[in-house]
C-alpha cells in the first residue's frame, strides 16, 4: 500500500511574512523594490516610516526604527537570476557606504542587503514546488547542540514535523512548513551576536494547542487578540531550557489576512521595453 506521506503537511501551513527593522525607507526602496524587484504593497496604506514588500505569496514587513539583521540566511526565488544582477548593479552606486554587496555562485545569488540581511536567490525548480518567486526558507544559526532540541520544539508544539542531519560544524534541523517552506537551524561555533527583535509571522491550523502548552509555561509574550498570539522563547520541550529567541506572530486560519492576494508585479517591465497587458507576475511555475 502506497504510505503517500509526501502529501502531508504540518500544523504550520504559511511563513507569511518576515519583520526586518530599516533605518532609511529611500535605502529600502532602491534595495527592496528597484534592486530585487520587490512589489510595495498597494492596498495596505502603513505610511512613509514603514513598507509591507510584496515576494509572491510572502512578505517582508520594514518599518523604520535601528535596523536588524537575522543572524543567518534568507532563501528566495526569483523569476531571472540574470534580470536581478543587472537590477542590483543599477542600484550598487546608489547603495555605497552600506552593507550591501552581491556575488553570484554555482547555482545562485547571493546578495547582502544595506543592513547585513543574506539572501539566497535561486531560480525556479523542483526544490521549491512550484514556486517562481517567493520566500521557500529562513536560515537562522544556532549554538552547539541547540538544533535538536529546536526541531522538537516545533514538533511538539507547534505541531511541525522537523528533521535534524549533519553539518559541516555541526547539526541541521529543519522544520517544514506548508507545501514548500521551511525554518533551518544551522548549528555554528561563530560567535552570536544578541537577538535584536526581527520576527516572522506563520499561520496554524490548530491554534488552542500550541497556546495552551505556551500559556501555561507563562511563554506567550503578546496575548490573543484579533486571531493571534506571540511567543519568543524556543524552548527544549523535554528540559525547558530556552534554546533560541525569535518572536513568532502565530495567527490562526480565522485572521481576516489569511491567504490575502498579494500583487507582484513584473520587475522586467520598463517604459523603453513595455509588453502590453504584461504588468503582473504570476509568483507560480507551469
Amino acid at each position: 500500500m502506497v504510505a503517500y506521506s509526501e502529501e502531508d503537511v504540518g500544523n504550520i501551513v504559511l511563513l507569511e511574512h518576515i519583520n526586518v527593522q530599516v533605518p532609511d525607507q529611500s535605502l529600502a526602496t532602491l534595495f527592496y523594490i528597484v534592486g530585487m524587484g520587490f512589489t510595495r504593497d498597494p492596498y495596505m496604506n502603513v505610511g512613509l516610516r514603514n513598507m509591507w514588500a510584496n515576494v509572491g505569496e510572502q512578505q517582508f514587513h520594514l518599518p523604520t526604527r535601528p535596523p536588524q539583521a537575522i543572524q543567518g540566511r534568507i532563501g528566495l526565488v526569483v523569476p531571472d537570476l540574470d534580470d536581478l544582477k543587472e537590477r542590483l548593479a543599477a542600484v550598487e552606486e546608489g547603495l555605497k557606504g552600506t552593507q550591501f554587496s552581491s556575488s553570484a555562485k554555482a547555482d545562485h545569488l547571493e546578495v547582502t542587503c544595506p543592513w547585513g540581511n543574506r539572501f539566497q536567490c535561486y531560480p525556479a525548480s523542483s526544490r521549491f514546488g512550484d514556486m517562481a518567486l517567493g520566500i521557500p526558507y529562513v536560515e537562522f544559526l544556532v549554538a552547539p547542540g541547540r538544533a535538536a532540541g529546536i526541531v522538537r520544539f516545533y514538533d511538539r508544539v507547534l505541531g511541525a514535523p522537523g528533521t535534524t542531519e549533519s553539518g559541516k560544524d555541526g547539526a541541521i534541523g529543519r522544520v517544514k512548513i506548508g507545501r514548500n517552506q521551511s525554518l533551518v537551524f544551522r548549528e555554528t561555533e561563530e560567535p552570536l551576536k544578541p537577538y535584536d527583535g526581527h520576527h516572522i509571522a506563520i499561520y496554524v491550523a490548530n491554534f488552542s494547542r500550541p497556546y495552551s502548552f505556551l500559556k501555561q509555561r507563562g511563554l506567550i509574550s503578546e496575548e490573543v487578540e484579533n486571531h493571534q498570539f506571540r511567543l519568543k522563547d524556543v524552548i527544549d520541550p523535554e528540559s525547558g531550557d530556552c534554546l533560541f529567541l525569535l518572536e513568532h506572530e502565530v495567527r490562526s486560519l480565522r485572521h481576516p489576512m489569511f491567504h490575502r492576494f498579494f500583487v507582484n508585479r513584473d520587475p522586467a517591465q520598463s517604459q523603453r521595453h513595455y509588453r502590453r497587458q504584461r504588468d503582473a507576475l504570476i509568483p507560480f511555475s507551469e
